[in-house]
């Protein structure tokens, strides 16, 4: 604005005409919108010119001011989100686990900071006759699914510890899923637990997730364990049932996450289910361990110029003996 000055004190101290402008971000005040900071000239001829010089003086000033606020937002961001991945990864298990004749060997990259895919090893202090194997992928991005994430790992580990039926257990988690969350954010999971019973018994749900991969020592057929249920959040008074499986010596089970068949290169093309067969097929002779890595790391390099990505989890277990 460009006005003359009716303040007597300073009219009396030679100021007579003045020019100001707003700077900053606006707020509100008793009802009326105000600047954060004003800038003022006064002078005894100011003209038009002055007043638009001032604008574009403010526009600079205003731009400058919202760069370092939105800098000073995005450090204590980052910052947050550090401490949110040092959190998500403290609750990880160690990638190698063993349980009398099995093996397993799990990894989970989240695409961004922090992800929504979680796997964890279940098992109680001195319990030696069974072990729980979960694989998850909440559908949200980012923060949201990680929180999800954590949520429902920590509800499967307290309810893991009262020694209930898998049908119990996840009956009680999608309850919980359902009240804390809303319906858009769901989790798909699947369960597995393995016991030392000797013929391999491998009891499991599969709660709406990817279909694991089993395939047999003997046998060049991968078979797919399909879904038992669905999805835990939406659905609070959904039945869990399950199924079961039995290992042999050499037999390989491989859990894994959407974020691995939907993996594209540059193409644009997914890495699929074929490609993923074939990588077992390939590696079914070793370790778990060197299966889990010998999948990822095709499917990493695969992804490495890709169109589309998202978090990748892979468990693969393995019966020795």
């Amino acid at each position: 604005m460009l006005a003359s000055e009716n303040d007597q004190y300073l009219r009396k101290r030679g100021i007579l005409k003045y020019s100001a402008t707003g700077v900053g971000e606006k707020i509100q005040w008793r009802n009326t919108t105000l600047y954060r900071y004003v800038m003022a000239f006064n002078a005894d001829h100011l003209g038009e010119n002055v007043t638009s010089t001032l604008n574009i003086i403010s526009a600079a000033l205003g731009s400058a001011l919202r760069s370092r606020r939105i800098e000073r937002k995005a450090k204590v961001l980052e910052r947050d989100l550090d401490k949110a991945r040092e959190i998500q990864i403290s609750i990880l298990p160690q990638h190698e686990m063993y349980f009398h004749a099995y093996e397993m060997y799990g990894v989970s990259l989240a695409d961004r900071l922090v992800g929504g895919d979680f796997f964890d090893y279940l098992q109680i202090e001195g319990d030696t006759e069974r072990i729980g194997i979960v694989i998850g992928d909440a559908t949200s991005k980012g923060l949201s699914a990680a929180v999800e994430a954590l949520y429902v790992s920590g509800a499967l580990r307290m309810g893991f510890q009262f020694q209930t039926k898998i049908s119990v257990l996840l009956s009680r988690v999608n309850k919980l899923v359902n009240k804390t969350f809303t319906e858009e954010h769901f989790v798909s999971l699947f369960y597995a637990e393995l016991t030392d019973d000797k013929n391999g018994l491998v009891l499991y749900a599969n709660c709406g997730h990817n279909n694991p991969i089993f395939l047999r020592d003997q046998s060049d057929r991968p078979e797919l364990l399909e879904a038992t249920a669905q999805v835990l959040g939406p659905f609070p008074t959904e039945t869990f049932k399950t199924e079961s499986i039995l290992m042999k010596k050499g037999d390989v089970l491989l859990l894994y996450t959407d974020g691995i068949p939907e993996a594209t290169n540059e193409q644009g093309e997914f890495y699929g289910e074929d490609r993923l067969f074939q990588k077992i097929l390939e590696s079914r002779g070793q370790s778990a361990r060197e299966i889990t890595q010998h999948i990822l790391q095709d499917v990493q390099v695969f992804n490495s110029s890709g169109t589309q990505s998202d978090d990748k989890t892979i468990v693969a277990i393995k019966r020795n003996r």
